[in-house]
């Protein structure tokens, strides 16, 4: 039995299960939001979800919305066993979740109901959990409230970054969906498990304004977001004068009496820096208009702060 389906996806995080979606399947349309201005020149650039899909020469239809009859019409004349969203990043109207045969089923990055939303990858690692994963969801009108089909965990490294995680769970997103539609395939539909009512957690989206680093917070507070904002937002600082946004850094749990944001100790280990609770050990940093560099490359720089 060979589906037919309908992809739905615009990130990188998507293309992985748009590749598993066409291994021993037919997809029949792309889905993936309208080209939109990036990079310096503001130049108009297609999604990555697009580029693979005009690859493989799948049809790809960009609508601002699919809240209007013209796009139900046009979906439903695809004749869709199946339509998979992974990170599309427009709503899906009742009306077209009733479309497809088969209904329609979501790739989240978290196991729900933990990180419900927009940015479940960063706010896993910010809140300092050690174990995350990937669920395969009956989508229904909620946003991410819908049963789940199949999941499967893993651990978050100790000093892993939210871009190091993004990856991960991207290609572990595609086995659990290249598993789900193999029993589709076999005329097994999986069991779909309602989601607990407790601990629903929400996964709000990342806000650039939420990367400058209070140095009051606990050191391991200000750790973890380092590595959730690595590598967007990225975290900023100010750092004896130098505003600077830090790529790398450790939590020390030491003891001391100076203010939040005082420089405690700099060295070829890096830079220590005061914080409410214990301190923040810097390790790669970049000033403005600059590259990422070692501390000790840094400190090259600014002799001043060597201990």
């Amino acid at each position: 039995m060979t589906l037919r389906i309908i992809f739905a996806g615009t990130p990188a995080f998507a293309v992985p299960c748009l590749r598993a979606a066409a291994r021993h399947n037919e997809v029949v349309a792309v889905y993936t939001q309208p080209d939109r201005p990036a990079g310096r020149g503001r130049t108009l650039t297609a999604s990555p979800v697009k580029l693979e899909a005009l690859q493989r020469g799948i049809e790809v239809l960009q609508p601002e919305t699919l809240k209007k009859q013209v796009s139900r019409d046009a979906l439903r004349a695809l004749e869709p066993d199946i339509m998979i969203v992974v990170a599309y990043g427009l709503i899906l109207p009742q009306s077209i979740l009733d479309i497809p045969k088969y209904g329609c089923w979501n790739v989240h990055a978290s196991m729900l109901p933990r990180w419900r939303g927009a940015a479940p990858i960063q706010r896993a690692i910010e809140a300092g959990d050690t174990e995350t994963g990937v669920c395969l969801m009956q989508m229904e009108k909620g946003l991410d409230t819908g049963p789940v089909l199949l999941s499967q965990s893993l651990a978050i490294g100790e000093h892993e970054t939210g871009g190091q995680l993004h990856d991960r769970l991207s290609e572990l997103g595609a086995q659990v969906l290249a598993d789900g539609l193999g029993l589709l395939r076999a005329g097994i539909v999986p069991v779909a498990r309602p989601q607990p009512d407790e601990g629903v957690t929400y996964a709000h989206k990342l806000d650039k304004h939420e990367a400058k680093l209070d140095w009051s917070q606990p050191a391991a507070t200000l750790a973890n977001k380092v590595r959730a904002f690595n590598p967007w937002p990225v975290a900023e600082a100010e750092l004896a004068g130098d505003r600077v946004r830090i790529h790398g850094a450790v939590a020390l749990q030491v003891a001391h009496d100076k203010a939040p944001g005082t420089v405690l100790a700099a060295g070829r280990d890096g830079i220590d820096i005061a914080c409410g609770d214990g301190a923040l050990r810097i390790r790669t940093l970049q000033r403005e208009g600059g590259k990422a560099i070692t501390a000790a490359d840094y400190l090259n720089a600014r002799r001043d702060l060597v201990s």
